[in-house]
């Protein structure tokens, strides 16, 4: 087995466990995830596969660790690789339903995207009542912002 192949072995094996009952191992298991997702050694079609898992698991485990974990694995691959807003959108649908601890992973994600599609949700947390969280949200749309800005080398067409 070649070290890709280590790699996505490790990746499936954890989200086998991850059915288990256990949250202290199903949070294990995404910390695998995480590590891997952190080698930035994945096709860019796996690590959005895993991505797209983990922000399953992070709008819909009970255990708050366990979403906390998923949230951070996603953080963790967003910056090693280069995500479509399309596979964190439901992050984007579903914030509003989540502590506001697990909020600032969320915006970091969105805007990370660089998609002006996350513009909104990002804006709409700019009103949260929590310092935080529109800390957050003001990284994450400086981030968007200074993605659309022109580099050195570009001219204005």
């Amino acid at each position: 087995m070649d070290g890709y192949q280590g790699l996505t072995a490790l990746i499936e094996s954890a989200w086998d466990e991850l059915n288990g009952s256990d949250a202290g191992r199903r949070d294990l298991c995404l910390d695998v995830v995480s590590d891997v997702l952190g080698t930035g050694r994945l096709t860019q079609d796996d690590a959005e596969r895993a991505v797209e898992r983990l922000v399953t698991v992070a709008l819909s485990d009970e255990s708050y660790a366990v979403r906390e974990s998923a949230l951070h694995a996603a953080c963790t691959a967003s910056m090693h690789y280069e995500l479509s807003y399309r596979v964190v959108e439901p992050l984007a649908v579903g914030a509003d339903a989540l502590e506001p601890l697990l909020l600032d992973y969320i915006l970091a994600i969105l805007g990370s995207t660089h998609d002006q599609a996350a513009l909104p949700v990002l804006e709409r947390f700019l009103q949260h009542p929590q310092p935080e969280v529109r800390r957050e949200a003001a990284e994450a749309l400086n981030e968007l912002r200074w993605s659309r800005e022109p580099t050195l080398g570009e001219t204005a067409q």
